[in-house]
């Protein structure tokens, strides 16, 4: 099996620490497209902390900004049905919305 290259970003901290980030999904919500990210170095088996970003188109880059705090419960559903959506049988759940 092939393996894919995993999406990476890479932010700076408070403090000038490195911290990279794995995207694992990507949405359209409300006219914007938001990335959800998880921790790459984090073990498989215990929970993941996910961290949802709205991303800003700037030109030909790409900028990932936290996002709004009031959308965050819509935001937090919309992820965790994409999540439980079992993407191979799903015949385009309102959830993941996968055509």
């Amino acid at each position: 099996m092939e393996e894919l290259e995993k999406d990476l970003v890479v932010f700076t901290d408070e403090e000038g620490n490195e911290v990279e980030l794995e995207v694992v999904d990507y949405f359209d919500y409300d006219g914007d497209e938001y990335a959800v990210m998880i921790d790459p170095a984090a073990e498989e088996d215990e929970d993941q902390d996910l961290f949802v970003f709205k991303i800003e188109v700037d030109g030909e880059y790409e900028n990932f900004v936290p996002a709004d705090e009031d959308k965050m419960d819509a935001l937090s559903q919309i992820v965790e049905a994409r999540l439980d959506c079992d993407k191979e049988s799903c015949e385009g759940c309102s959830g993941c919305n996968i055509e």
